[in-house]
């Protein structure tokens, strides 16, 4: 069992940034695939980032490309997503995942999400 706990959301300007934490119990944190999903209200659930159980393989979606960057530290068992240059259109609620199998295409475990909120 996993459980993930994310923090690190709230509201900022335009061009601002923040930067996401999710922590994860359990021992066997380095054996996930890790991502970042988002959704807006009235929207679908989309992946943002993934990050490979070594850290070695990334994925970022085109909307994020070149502002957000994923990380991981497999000895606190946390991801980061450091989100640079923040734009209205990212306002969501940002949730962490984690992904046994896949690459982040059959999720194991969610966190509780959280609100990042841009203002214009």
């Amino acid at each position: 069992q996993v459980q993930l706990v994310e923090s690190g959301g709230g509201l900022v300007q335009a061009g601002g940034s923040l930067r996401l934490s999710c922590a994860a119990s359990g021992r066997t944190f380095s054996s996930y695939a890790m991502g970042w999903f988002r959704q807006a209200p009235g929207k679908e659930r989309e992946l943002v980032a993934a990050i490979s159980w070594s850290g070695s393989n990334t994925y970022y979606a085109d909307s994020v490309k070149g502002r957000f960057t994923i990380s991981r530290d497999n000895a606190k068992n946390t991801v980061y997503l450091q989100m640079n240059s923040l734009k209205p259109e990212d306002t969501a609620v940002y949730y962490c995942a984690a992904d046994s199998s896949s690459w982040l295409s059959d999720i194991d475990y969610w966190g509780q999400g959280t609100q990042v909120t841009v203002s214009s």
